[in-house]
């Protein structure tokens, strides 16, 4: 092994096949050509996907998908134990392994949709936890209450309010979480069909995305405290082997290793082991660690049980049918806003990290549509979770500092093997809660940190900018804690419009997205204030214009149908032709150059340029 900090060669995985190759976003020039390796002096730290390897080997490939698994793995079981959390599992129609089997094969088949005929980005699909409020909502359940004696950890306290169904109920509320589930998925879908998000991206920018990244990385602090508090120890030894790993050995680089190298990648190219695999060596030795101590930290409300089968097919109605009632279509209402919102942060983030172009409205269109299906396939499954683009996985891309729609097929396929066996699935969740907690502190901290960089691309010296940013933020924060701890829970005389309602405010993206959109449109400002100007391209929007006209081709290449199914185009209906690739029209082209018009998209009056700017505002 050998440390050359000087000359980090960073993995990414290219060909239009298998991976998504670097696009420069800016308007100069394309660069010379880099010196050899041997000269380039380059900081691992500084820049994602600066060097071409090519695609990664399928030993290698089969290695990181396992290590999305393990993410994957912490996001389902912190879901599904807050869920069923304080319910015995003798009083569900359905063993906890199954529930879990179920999302791993609605997540896995939405995973592989959604790289074949979806956004096309690799993105691991999980149950968000923007299902997990109005879940909570929805059965009557108060939220997970902390208790914290003295000076000692937090534990977890069963519901004993009121408000808390009995056990008997239990069956009848999953029932209608289920049926949640599916109206969301109806509801996504058809806003992608109907090309609901080529209508908003006009209108986004930095400011929109920005906040929502952050609030998306605030948001599951409580749920990581939980878990890392059964054993700080743990936790802590992961998070600093994770950190050790990933930032201070991410330079130390191995020899390949007797795989099959791809066919454009040198064999004699050294693998930045440490980095690669920041996630998996860290998670395998603490689980290794607390079972030599003997450390049984495992939730029993997902524990083994003998009645798991080691083969199982999923079919819809397998226990009870989902319950559709005026509550459950409030929920589910809930739900699609929560997760939509979420998924479009997913996608702008994934293509900046990817130096992609953002992705275009119809690739984002029928992202959506796939993601509702999916979470029409896991309601139908008798699932209490959907599904949506995961942003613990997008940060272990970012992490990891490689990805591949090669590892995210491979994902997927694991996920359905996975759902095609409860007993397997149910070994995941052997793994320590601190463990679980350390994964998801780690990787929404990179999600945060995200978000905190994507404010340069906007003028945050503005008072506009910062007004916007710091309201945001604050108040999709705010809001869910003050509705949490209120005394008395909101009521307005009909149930359905209480639980959509205490859904829609306790959701801390789906706020700051809102609140950051409504206030980034209506707030006259500048195009370059607002972070949509010339030499500053907006990763929710990105300027097409200034890119070179290569770099335009091959990027829309990425986000195109595959082959076989761009043969269909003429058969597609008229109403749905906003799923697939409009030929451009270069007197409409996003962010073209120009000057800095004042704007206010959604004020009345606004819609053309201020008197003192002579820039006409067609573009937005």
């Amino acid at each position: 092994m050998s440390r050359s900090p000087h000359h980090p060669i960073q993995l990414r995985s290219m060909d239009l096949q298998d991976a998504l190759a670097p696009l420069p976003l800016s308007s100069s020039p394309l660069p010379p050509p880099l010196p050899p390796p041997q000269s380039a002096v380059q900081n691992p730290s500084s820049h994602l996907w600066a060097s071409q390897c090519g695609p990664p080997p399928w030993g290698l490939s089969c290695l990181l998908a396992l290590q999305h698994i393990l993410v994957l793995a912490s996001l389902l079981c912190a879901s599904h134990l807050l869920l069923l959390q304080g319910l015995p599992p003798g009083e569900l129609s359905s063993s906890p392994a199954q529930l879990l089997a179920s999302s791993f094969f609605s997540c896995g088949v939405s995973t592989i949709l959604q790289i074949w005929i979806g956004s096309r980005l690799p993105l691991v699909q999980a149950p968000s936890l923007e299902f997990l409020v109005p879940a909570l909502v929805l059965t009557q359940k108060l939220p997970l209450a902390i208790q914290t004696p003295g000076n000692s950890s937090l534990v977890l306290r069963r519901c004993g309010g009121p408000g808390c169904p009995g056990l008997a109920l239990w069956n009848t509320s999953l029932r209608e979480v289920s049926g949640a589930v599916v109206v969301s998925g109806l509801l996504q879908g058809t806003l992608g069909l109907l090309g609901g998000p080529g209508h908003l991206f006009p209108h986004c920018g930095p400011l929109v995305l920005a906040p929502s990244l952050v609030v998306a990385g605030f948001s599951a602090h409580r749920e990581v405290a939980l878990f890392c508090s059964t054993h700080w120890g743990l936790a802590l030894l992961l998070i600093l082997l994770v950190v050790v790993c990933s930032q201070h050995l991410g330079s130390c680089q191995v020899p390949p290793c007797p795989w099959r190298p791809a066919s454009n990648s040198s064999p004699h190219t050294p693998i930045p082991v440490f980095r690669l695999f920041s996630v998996l060596v860290p998670v395998a030795c603490v689980w290794i660690i607390s079972a030599l101590l003997g450390l049984r930290l495992i939730p029993l409300e997902l524990a083994a049980s003998p009645k798991a089968p080691w083969v199982w097919l999923p079919h819809p109605a397998e226990w009870t049918w989902p319950l559709l009632t005026p509550r459950a279509l409030a929920a589910g209402i809930s739900m699609a806003l929560a997760a939509s919102t979420s998924s479009l942060g997913c996608y702008a983030l994934c293509g900046r990290l990817l130096q992609l172009p953002s992705p275009p409205p119809h690739a984002c269109s029928r992202g959506l549509s796939l993601e509702g299906l999916g979470s029409m396939l896991a309601g139908m499954l008798g699932s209490p979770m959907g599904t949506a683009s995961s942003f613990p996985n997008v940060g272990t891309v970012s992490l990891i500092q490689a990805g591949s729609r090669r590892v995210a097929h491979l994902a997927g396929l694991l996920c359905v093997g996975l759902g095609l066996s409860p007993r397997l699935a149910q070994l995941l969740t052997a793994i320590p809660l601190p463990v679980l907690g350390g994964v998801l502190g780690v990787t929404q901290a990179v999600v945060l940190s995200t978000g905190f960089s994507s404010f340069h691309l906007a003028d945050i010296d503005s008072g506009r900018n910062v007004f916007i940013v710091g309201f945001s933020i604050f108040m999709a924060l705010l809001l869910p804690r003050w509705l949490r701890e209120a005394p008395v829970l909101m009521s307005t005389g009909w149930s359905p419009l209480d639980v959509l309602l205490r859904s829609l405010l306790t959701e801390p993206i789906f706020l700051a997205g809102l609140l950051g959109f409504l206030l980034e449109n209506t707030i006259p400002g500048t195009r370059l204030e607002r972070g949509l100007g010339q030499g500053m391209p907006s990763p929710f929007a990105a300027p097409k214009a200034q890119m070179p006209e290569k770099s335009r081709e091959k990027g829309a290449k990425e986000y195109e149908l595959p082959f076989p199914i761009q043969k269909l185009h003429p058969c597609i209906p008229q109403p749905l032709r906003c799923l697939c690739p409009l030929p451009e029209d270069p007197g409409n082209e996003e962010g073209g150059p120009s000057e800095p018009g004042e704007t206010a998209d959604l004020l009345p009056g606004f819609g053309e340029q201020c008197p003192e700017s002579s820039r006409e505002l067609g573009s937005q």
